[in-house]
């Protein structure tokens, strides 16, 4: 079996097995059986680290209930390979050719050396960062609700920021904290390191050291840190002055309050936009222009190997050094004095050009199913879930049960990628050794 099919229906096996567990009598609050939609539109938006919800989570479902959603969204954010390796180190299986090939493809290294080591870091870069979460959130859940319901809000939001679930235990999600430092500055750090990608956190976590320790050599960033964590960093200041300057003359939003409360929640619109899911500011009543804004932001998405969804930031670099490159008559695309190669050039049209066909299509499906609805909240739903953000303006559980499946699939196309589906699907590609002849073609 393929690396691409071993991935989409390892993820489909995950769903599955979640969806089972919460039907049952003792995942949901009520103890009675679940729905099976419900059921399996919860599992697939946790393991697809969405955070889309058709209920209640912090009232429809027990403590098990939330617990198996918990592990669902570690899962999922994870990522099944690096589980699944994980839990074969624990045991002390060692790897066929095969599962170190799989390994390497799924982390995109050179090489399988080390591969294992990486996995392992990966996971105690993930434990570091949800306990660090965990007890930076507990000053604030603690005085609220005890001890033991603060500890359990602790946990559950910390895990979700850190894999960019969105998935909240408070109905509204975290706008009763809205004005809380603590919680917006937590959750924010959470959210942007979890979807910056290892790579970036293991390159800060040298340059750091190596500062403390006064080294006299230099340590040279990829060119993976370079494009992600500049493209990250400009998105949020771009999202924080959009959103300030829209949303605070809009009075159902931000319009009533003072200037810090103000600029606290425009700062984490921008940060959690992009794949997290969690809102201070209730989505369904900002203007279209902030809606279109935050569209545009969660297709764009985190950054590769990070816990979020969308087109990455990568790929929007590569697409915009191409439209530059064009402008200024070159014939090579360039990043950071680096030249692009073609066949990366190439896999960012196709995750383009896949992506916004699968919005097409699913906006499409669900504007024939639900005609009442506005389009603006249909693109918004469709975005969302296609970016396993989670934000919604609050049709999520209104709209039937055909249209639940439509966002269910694209939830599940959003999280296992466009191409690595289609790869699935029609097998891997393979490089071909005929060659055509160049013909030119009028473009634009």
């Amino acid at each position: 079996m393929t690396v691409s099919r071993t991935v989409c229906l390892g993820f489909l096996a995950v769903i599955t097995v979640g969806t089972i567990l919460l039907m049952m009598p003792f995942s949901t609050s009520s103890g009675t059986w679940n729905d099976p939609i419900v059921a399996l539109f919860t599992a697939t938006s946790a393991v697809c680290v969405t955070g889309l919800a058709v209920v209640d989570t912090g009232t429809d479902f027990s403590f098990w209930g939330q617990l198996f959603i918990l592990m669902l969204f570690q899962i999922g954010g994870l990522g099944y390979m690096t589980t699944t390796t994980f839990l074969i180190t624990l045991v002390g299986r060692k790897f066929n050719l095969r599962q170190k090939v799989a390994i390497q493809q799924t982390l995109d290294r050179p090489g399988m050396h080390g591969s294992t080591q990486v996995i392992r870091s990966i996971i105690a870069t993930t434990m570091i960062f949800e306990i660090t979460g965990i007890l930076l959130l507990l000053p604030a859940f603690v005085p609220d609700y005890g001890w033991n319901e603060g500890l359990w809000l602790a946990v559950f939001h910390s895990i979700s920021a850190w894999n960019n679930a969105g998935f909240s235990l408070f109905s509204d999600s975290l706008m009763g904290y809205q004005s809380s430092l603590l919680v917006v500055f937590t959750i924010s750090i959470l959210i942007i390191f979890g979807g910056i990608g290892y790579q970036v956190i293991l390159e800060t976590y040298l340059w750091v050291r190596d500062r403390l320790l006064e080294k006299t050599t230099n340590l040279v960033f990829s060119l993976d840190f370079k494009v992600a964590s500049s493209t990250t960093l400009i998105l949020l200041f771009l999202g924080t002055i959009a959103f300030f300057a829209i949303e605070t003359k809009n009075f159902d939003t931000l319009g009533t309050q003072n200037f810090y409360h103000q600029f606290l929640a425009a700062w984490f619109q921008s940060v959690t936009t992009r794949t997290a899911g969690f809102n201070t500011i209730d989505i369904s009543q900002m203007t279209t222009a902030g809606l279109f804004i935050t569209i545009a932001f969660m297709f764009i998405g985190a950054s590769p190997g990070g816990t979020g969804g969308g087109i990455k930031t990568t790929t929007l670099r590569v697409l915009t050094s191409c439209t530059k490159s064009i402008l200024q008559g070159k014939e090579e695309v360039l990043l950071y004095e680096r030249k692009v190669a073609i066949s990366l050039i190439l896999k960012a049209v196709g995750v383009l050009v896949g992506s916004v066909s699968m919005v097409l299509f699913s906006t499409i499906l669900i504007a024939l199913t639900e005609p009442n609805l506005d389009f603006i909240q249909i693109l918004f739903e469709v975005v969302s879930a296609f970016a396993t953000v989670g934000l919604s303006t609050g049709i999520t559980s209104s709209v039937s049960i055909p249209a639940k499946l439509v966002l269910i699939v694209t939830m599940y196309v959003g999280r296992v990628g466009v191409l690595l589906l289609m790869a699935a699907v029609l097998g891997d590609p393979r490089p071909t050794r005929v060659h055509y002849p160049e013909e030119n073609l009028l473009v634009g």
